[in-house]
């Protein structure tokens, strides 16, 4: 009996290796393939300008300066809405400016200390509404540039 498990193990390892020659075989002549190394370097060359053009639309000065000034005139109008005492409208603007922010973590130290606590929390329950309608905003956005492609 342990001469039949000792033949079907040699014939297990001897197919293991066959398989892994074949393997290593079809890697080599498909890497060797012309047309293979052809489309490997349009597919990087593609990457690489998408990747490019997104770089550029978000580090855009004149886009960032928009946004800087966007980021300021939301935390005023949040100021002015909760000295008048509507804080929901308040906390709509604070979380605008919340969601163009750079560090948000830090502005959310800064909101810790500087607002009273029941306006501190109707931010941190609408984070989550913001972020939901910011991804929402951007699938939009990606589907319609796709469209015009």
């Amino acid at each position: 009996m342990p001469c039949v498990r000792t033949v079907l193990g040699l014939l297990a390892a001897c197919g293991a290796i066959a398989f892994l020659g074949y393997c290593i075989y079809f890697d080599r002549s498909r890497r060797a393939d012309p047309a293979f190394k052809r489309r490997l370097r349009e597919k990087r060359r593609a990457q690489q300008r998408k990747a490019e053009g997104r770089g550029a639309q978000l580090w855009d000065p004149a886009k960032n300066e928009k946004l800087q000034e966007f980021f300021l005139q939301e935390v005023r109008m949040g100021e002015l809405w909760l000295s008048r005492g509507e804080h929901r409208m308040g906390v709509e603007h604070l979380s605008n400016a919340l969601l163009v922010c750079g560090q948000p973590q830090e502005l959310l130290k800064v909101f810790k200390h500087t607002l009273p606590p029941k306006v501190f929390e109707m931010l941190l329950h609408k984070i989550p509404l913001i972020c939901q309608q910011f991804e929402a905003d951007m699938n939009e956005q990606e589907y319609l540039e796709d469209d015009r492609d």
